[in-house]
């Protein structure tokens, strides 16, 4: 049996119209990958990403901060529940293959510095510019990228 790829997008819970149509992007091409989309569960980016996962049959896995599963944005699969609060960030990482990182304030950061501490690929859209991340331009750009990193 084929081990399945999962791949966090990772990103603000707020963001407008164009930011939303790339997350949804990233997501569809998730799902076109076959791989499994890791996020925060919440809305957003999250939820965009979500939302494009599940327009192309994907599966979806959301880590949420709290204790209520009502929480998960509608296109969640599985809600995994911490009560954790931000310190769940380290676990949508610790989950993932691969990272994609779209826009997002300090709560992004912290996931990307998480992932750099684990050495885990993260590829960047309109995101934070550090040393580790690899910049795209678009969510085709970064579906790409993320095969070329898993062929290796």
């Amino acid at each position: 049996m084929e081990k399945k790829l999962y791949i966090a997008v990772i990103g603000g819970h707020r963001c407008d119209g164009e930011i939303a149509k790339i997350a949804e992007d990233v997501g569809r091409g998730i799902a076109e990958m076959g791989a499994i989309l890791v996020s925060g569960g919440l809305t957003g980016v999250m939820e965009a990403a979500c939302r494009g996962a599940k327009s192309a049959g994907g599966t979806t896995v959301g880590i949420l901060p709290g204790s209520n599963r009502k929480e998960a944005n509608p296109y969640v699969d599985f809600p995994i529940l911490t009560g954790l609060g931000y310190m769940r960030n380290n676990l949508v990482v610790k989950n993932a293959d691969v990272v994609i990182a779209i826009e997002g304030r300090e709560g992004t950061l912290s996931e990307i510095a998480y992932a750099l501490q684990m050495k885990k690929p993260i590829i960047g859209i309109s995101t934070w510019d550090i040393p580790g991340v690899v910049k795209v331009r678009d969510a085709e750009e970064a579906i790409e990228k993320t095969k070329c990193l898993m062929s290796n």
